[in-house]
């Protein structure tokens, strides 16, 4: 391909095209009409010598090639906006960025309430969207996703992202209040649940791809121990609403118990087996570290989140570019 002829605002078609996986959304993201998106798809595959998308159902699918573009082009759009806004200090107050942020339901109460009521004193034009979550798993996959940050729960950071642990946050077991059972052992608020009552009930667990089976029965297995899980949710929401209404129990992280514990009625006790902490991280795509706006956005979260560290343990170092290490807004 000659680059001189080539026409470098297909890129920005390109790109939107491998987000959305559709010529009328992506024409919706470029502010094209769908006729203008389609015919630079059609320059694209002339210019590129590759079909680039094959119809599949309602969307498109992108080719092995199209696939392998899709981050580089991302990177290298993200760096060109980023010269060419200049060098000067950035002003919130200015910003009308938009930010797609991925994290479970947590968040919704742990962080977006005070994360918009401060947004709106220091960068009033600032939208975000909140999306269902990014797996673990799928970290590696942020930039196909079209997610700015992340904020998962996990002890393993794929190379490619990079990432800057928050905070650990110990497990603690919910039970509503008056719960029959717990009332007839004489266990109250605050109590241990002995670990064969505990097995001997039935559980409720969070789960975002539906599995019954989570972190807590792994443990349990290694000392030999199981126990009977009745329903598994895909937020936390609907699982300490769970146990309000049954006599089923679950584990959440404490910050979250604590937070709800007195508004839905849940009684609160540690965890009747030691377990590994939760480690909560933002993570983000190596390409958009240096956005000032970026950058900005990933300090007020970081504000907001540090101080929810229940456990006296170092956090790890963050993975990635180390240079690239979450700095909390002054």
């Amino acid at each position: 391909m000659n680059l001189a002829t080539f026409d470098l605002n297909l890129l920005k078609v390109l790109d939107a095209l491998l987000i959305e996986g559709s010529t009328t959304r992506a024409a919706s993201r470029v502010r094209l009409s769908q006729p203008a998106v389609s015919a630079a798809l059609a320059r694209l595959r002339t210019a590129l010598n590759d079909p680039l998308f094959v119809r599949e159902g309602a969307g498109m699918r992108p080719t092995e090639f199209a696939k392998a573009l899709r981050e580089p082009i991302r990177a290298h759009l993200s760096s060109l906006e980023q010269t060419l806004a200049g060098a000067g200090p950035f002003d919130p107050t200015d910003c009308d960025a938009s930010f797609r942020i991925s994290g479970s339901d947590y968040f919704s109460v742990m962080l977006l309430p005070t994360l918009m009521q401060r947004l709106g004193k220091r960068a009033p034009n600032l939208r975000l969207s909140f999306v269902d979550l990014v797996h673990p798993g799928n970290l590696h996959e942020m930039g196909r996703m079209d997610v700015d940050i992340a904020l998962p729960c996990t002890h393993s950071i794929p190379s490619k992202i990079v990432a800057e642990p928050m905070f650990w946050s110990a497990w603690q077991v919910v039970a509503r209040a008056g719960h029959s059972r717990l009332s007839r052992s004489g266990i109250g608020e605050g109590d241990n649940i002995p670990i064969d009552l505990y097995c001997d009930m039935d559980h409720v667990v969070f789960s975002s791809e539906g599995r019954h089976a989570s972190y807590e029965d792994h443990v349990l297995s290694t000392v030999g121990r199981s126990r009977r899980v009745a329903l598994s949710v895909s937020s936390f929401r609907d699982l300490y609403e769970t146990v309000a209404g049954s006599d089923l129990l679950a584990v959440l992280p404490g910050t979250l118990a604590r937070a709800v514990g007195q508004r839905f009625g849940l009684t609160i006790h540690p965890m009747p087996f030691p377990m590994e902490p939760a480690l909560l991280w933002v993570a983000w795509n190596r390409w958009q570290t240096d956005d000032p706006a970026h950058r900005w956005l990933r300090g007020e979260i970081a504000n907001l989140l540090h101080h929810l560290n229940d456990v006296e343990r170092p956090l790890p170092l963050a993975t990635g570019n180390r240079a690239a290490r979450v700095k909390a807004a002054e």
